[in-house]
């Protein structure tokens, strides 16, 4: 896993992200765990508008225990880009667009560990 961006790093990379939103999804994986798992490959951007879902699912945690129709369609919506990357496919681009609007700093780094995931939220909403 690795950030030559070659098209079958890509590919590689994308189903194993497919597998981890999956496991978040279901439970069997935290967030933080899938974090540490995830492909270091940063010249995919689809891989970190990915990055940026999953931080915001954990980030959400607190919405969507109070609101069920918000966790429904963020749940929805990853497994959505968990079957588009499951097939080695890119994001459409209007995703990627929309993380990038806001988070052009890409938050993958080599070391993931609850502090480093900390401090990445607590800059990217401003505290």
């Amino acid at each position: 896993m690795s950030d030559n961006g070659s098209p079958a790093s890509y590919i590689k990379d994308r189903k194993k992200v497919s597998e981890l939103v999956l496991a978040v999804l279901t439970g069997k994986m935290t967030v933080l765990e899938a974090l540490k798992e995830y492909p270091k490959n940063l010249a995919d951007p689809t891989l970190g508008a990915v990055f940026h879902a999953l931080v915001h699912f954990e980030a959400d945690e607190d919405l969507r225990a109070k609101d069920s129709l918000y966790r429904d369609e963020q749940d929805s919506y990853l497994e959505d880009i968990a079957n588009i990357l499951a097939k080695g496919e890119s994001l459409p681009f209007n995703i990627i667009d929309e993380y990038d609007k806001y988070h052009k700093e890409s938050l993958i780094y080599p070391n993931i560990d609850k502090k480093t995931v900390f401090d990445r939220l607590k800059k990217m909403i401003n505290l």
